[in-house]
């Protein structure tokens, strides 16, 4: 047992500290990454799974925790991301099946799981160039919208995701399961309203909205003149009359059947593979 805390750095690096209670006061802290609150205070986060810890030492983030179950000891992978923890500076923890479960909150729980310095873009320093996308998203309130979207933005190439307003934190749980490890590939940035108009006025960028007066088909615009943003509004109310009137070009999506609108994440995800279909065609024809 230890009472040292996550974060705080291991008393004796290289020794990995096993324990089996829940009331050990680092399983604490670890269980209160579940609240924003925690989370803010300590500018972590939580990811589950081998894979997602590999690619996140492989990106360079910074592992402040690696807990792993007694059931993973010994597999080489393990094994060597643990000592990657440790040179690091980071804990390693070996624990209870029991335990884990109890960290994750699962009945099947992944038997790997880091804890990570949360890590934000700011969006004074974005500088869009030529042939990229990035995605701003105002007030997104859903965190398996916003982590669908963190990943759809990854496999269609984008290169960051804007976030506007008060939304959903992009390090929850739920957020960072939904985005299966792109957390660790995208760059996300954090803005208020104000500061989002106030760079996109000093940014050489186009802005494409999807808006339900959108009157332009979102198939006949032109996304390869300016590094484009998609600007996607609210899950319930859309985008307000000040973003909306920030944009270049209000779109819309053609739709048939009786539905009226798209899933927010549905809705990113045919407005980014449309990009980077103009600029595939656009890389082709030179």
């Amino acid at each position: 047992m230890t009472n040292e805390r996550p974060g705080e750095g291991p008393g004796r690096v290289g020794q990995v500290k096993e324990i089996t209670s829940l009331s050990n006061p680092i399983i604490k802290d670890i269980k209160a990454l579940s609240l924003k609150k925690a989370r803010d205070e300590t500018r972590t986060f939580m990811a589950e799974g081998l894979k997602l810890v590999i690619d996140a030492l492989a990106l360079g983030w910074t592992i402040r925790t690696l807990v792993y179950s007694k059931e993973a000891k010994g597999k080489p992978q393990v094994d060597d991301i643990a000592a990657r923890t440790v040179a690091r500076g980071g804990l390693v923890l070996e624990v209870s099946a029991k335990v884990i479960g109890a960290i994750t909150r699962r009945d099947n729980p992944q038997m790997v799981v880091g804890i990570f310095e949360q890590r934000l873009t700011k969006l004074d320093s974005l500088r869009p160039k030529q042939g990229e996308t990035h995605v701003a998203l105002d007030r997104v309130r859903d965190p398996g919208n916003l982590g669908t979207i963190i990943r759809t933005a990854d496999a269609a190439g984008a290169s960051g995701v804007i976030l506007i307003g008060e939304t959903t934190d992009p390090f929850s749980l739920e957020t960072v399961r939904a985005t299966m490890g792109s957390v660790f590939a995208v760059p996300v940035i954090r803005a208020s309203q104000a500061d989002f108009l106030a760079w996109r006025r000093k940014a050489d960028v186009s802005i494409v909205a999807t808006h339900l007066s959108g009157a332009v088909d979102y198939r006949t615009i032109d996304y390869s003149k300016k590094p484009v943003v998609l600007l996607m509004g609210n899950e319930q109310q859309g985008l307000p009359d000040e973003l909306a009137q920030a944009a270049d070009a209000l779109a819309r999506i053609p739709q048939a059947g009786r539905a009226d609108s798209l899933n927010l994440a549905i809705a990113t995800g045919v407005m980014l593979f449309e990009a980077r279909r103009h600029l595939l065609s656009l890389e082709a024809r030179g």
